[in-house]
């Protein structure tokens, strides 16, 4: 079990949940979506970026025979973007790219993504991970 990871999407930001007795366990996959989705993954080499290309120092680790797999999504360069068709199209290319792990390691079989915007200044992510849906509401 992993320690219980929850959005709080009117917040943007992601927490630990309590328990009665110290913090919650919880779902693995869960977890594993939060954290591919929401942690910044560096930038690729031709992303239009100044400055700081984000990223985790660990991604450049491989551990034992396994290969090192960049961790997070390039959706933070969404932030300053309007809501185009393009930009959805990007959207939903960076959560399937953050996800994709999950299938390469065998924790999943298919892994779908569609993103939209609701309303002005909201991307909505509705993704599927062997038929479990999770939606996000964010504010890039």
């Amino acid at each position: 079990m992993d320690l219980k990871t929850f959005f709080f999407g009117d917040e943007q930001r992601c927490d630990w949940q309590t328990a009665a007795l110290g913090l919650a366990e919880g779902d693995e996959l869960d977890t594993a979506v939060l954290l591919s989705l929401f942690t910044d993954r560096r930038a690729a080499p031709n992303d239009d970026v100044e400055g700081d290309p984000r990223g985790w120092w660990g991604d450049a680790i491989a551990v034992g025979d396994e290969r090192a797999v960049p961790l997070g999504s390039r959706l933070w360069l969404l932030a300053r973007e309007k809501q185009t068709a393009s930009a959805l199209r990007r959207a939903e290319a960076y959560g399937r790219e953050a996800l994709q792990w999950l299938i390469d390691d065998g924790h999943a079989r298919s892994v779908s993504v569609a993103a939209s915007a609701p309303r002005l200044g909201l991307l909505r992510l509705d993704i599927a991970i062997d038929s479990q849906p999770y939606r996000f509401e964010l504010t890039p």
